[in-house]
């Protein structure tokens, strides 16, 4: 059977599409073992500053964010704004998405997450919280805020 210019390039096209569907499946594989990974390390990270603390939680953040702000300063700003919300009641994932840049941080791989949390002195906040995959392959705090 002979293959005339048509058929050749439809067979070309087609096999171009298999393989971006293949590679976009694999990335979104990975974006979803990221996120998995990333939001695990987060919940274990906001545990330690649920317990109050704050030195630990520091130490365990990401270079980025340790060369961002010091110590004192966060142990300082999470009893001005963290301690009065009181003791959390419940915490659940929202929304985690992917990301390679983010305004004012260096590439890398990050993920952003959204947990809708209730503490006792809040009954409706939202924690976002900023992982980066840091070059030893561990996720580490990048940023935190509360809404």
């Amino acid at each position: 059977m002979k293959i005339n210019q048509t058929q050749s390039s439809f067979v070309k096209l087609l096999c171009v599409a298999l393989l971006a569907v293949a590679v976009s499946g694999f990335a979104a594989e990975n974006n979803a073992s990221a996120e998995k990974a990333a939001t695990s390390a987060a919940q274990t990270w906001l545990a330690a500053i649920d317990q109050g603390d704050y030195a630990q939680s520091w130490q365990q953040a990401s270079a980025f964010f340790r060369s961002a702000v010091t110590e004192d300063k966060w142990k300082t700003s999470l009893e001005t704004v963290r301690k009065p919300l009181g003791k959390l009641t419940s915490r659940k994932v929202n929304k985690a998405q992917s990301a390679t840049s983010l305004p004012g941080a260096p590439e890398g791989q990050y993920v952003v997450m959204q947990f809708d949390t209730v503490f006792a002195n809040k009954p409706s906040a939202t924690e976002t919280v900023t992982f980066m995959l840091e070059k030893d392959g561990q996720w580490r705090a990048a940023g935190y805020f509360i809404n």
